[in-house]
């Protein structure tokens, strides 16, 4: 009993911390009307300070993975295959087809920026799935280094940033180009990163355009557990253990839950908590990691980064604006 409170006592300061900082963040982001996580991010990083201390380090540290990981097995319980069925073999294609691309083209962004490919991975990932959850899902079956770290927060932060602009601007667009609501739905629901930025820009627009954007964001977000998957077979294959493949529980768990969801097993409102779950672990892992970066660190990067993520973005939209104007 004692070396359970022993080792609950040497995480209590650091997670302490990490939930102080997301609470005034969550406070910030209700009273200004900013995205939640780049409050958490820069009030993270404004602490960096914490994980130079030694009773705060552990807890940090424990927010930025297991806490994270916990965020990426939950998130499973809020995507339905199903999904895909409404939206029609050629659109799923397409969709699918930009996807891939967008993340095929990262690598090659990335070097001719003078980047890593790992980060162009990392971002192409992001900008084609579903914003952070997928950077955080897609970082958490990378190999584990300061590096990395630093392109974990720099994609959060650029998918966040282009995402909230694109929330504004692309309902212009659909507005100015007179779409329809499926095209309007297809074109937001495929080319915006984050899914709340998706019904933000639809629902403004009609609820028939928001429930078709929120469709096609769907079989997006259920693309990252094959892309998961192509991501952990890539980096294992590349550590050249020679070992067989051994999947991480997390993302078993978060299959597991896809699978039970996708077959109606698991009822609206466990969906609904366990998603708002998700949600909360992905904002203490989001402090947690920019407690553990310094902004120096960050700043390094200069321009590369945005550039990076701003034509991985705007190659997605292009594809799904190309295919809702002239195939719909």
């Amino acid at each position: 009993m004692l070396s359970v409170l022993k080792k609950v006592s040497q995480f209590y300061p650091g997670t302490a911390a990490v939930a102080l900082i997301a609470i005034a963040s969550q406070f910030l982001a209700t009273n200004y009307g900013a995205p939640v996580l780049v409050f958490a991010l820069l009030l993270g990083m404004a602490m960096n300070f914490l994980y130079r201390q030694e009773h705060t380090k552990a807890g940090v540290d424990l927010c930025a993975t297991q806490v994270l990981r916990a965020g990426v097995a939950m998130l499973g319980a809020g995507i339905a295959v199903s999904d895909i069925a409404a939206i029609g073999f050629a659109g799923v294609g397409v969709l699918i087809g930009g996807m891939f691309f967008t993340i095929a083209i990262g690598p090659v962004l990335a070097r001719m920026l003078g980047l890593k490919r790992d980060m162009g991975l990392l971002s192409g990932g992001a900008v084609a799935i579903c914003g952070v959850s997928a950077a955080l899902t897609l970082s958490s079956v990378m190999p584990k280094n300061e590096e990395q770290s630093k392109f974990t927060l720099l994609t959060v932060i650029m998918v966040t940033t282009i995402g909230a602009i694109a929330m504004v601007t692309y309902p212009i667009a659909v507005q100015v180009l007179e779409l329809t609501p499926q095209q309007a739905g297809y074109f937001l629901g495929g080319a915006i990163h984050d899914v709340s930025h998706v019904a933000g820009a639809g629902f403004a627009l009609s609820e028939a355009i928001g429930v078709e954007a929120m469709t096609v964001k769907m079989v997006r977000v259920a693309m990252l557990i094959p892309i998961a998957w192509c991501f952990l077979l890539l980096f294992n294959r590349e550590g050249g253990s020679g070992q067989s493949l051994k999947p991480p529980g997390f993302l078993l768990m978060f299959i597991a839950l896809a699978t039970i969801n996708s077959f109606g097993f698991i009822p609206a409102a466990w969906s609904s908590a366990l998603t708002s779950l998700s949600k909360l672990s992905f904002l203490l892992a989001i402090v947690a990691l920019g407690i553990k970066t310094e902004l120096s660190g960050l700043i390094s990067h200069g321009w590369r980064p945005v550039a990076l993520v701003l034509l991985q973005s705007v190659f997605l939209g292009a594809t799904m604006l190309l295919w809702a104007v002239f195939a719909m």
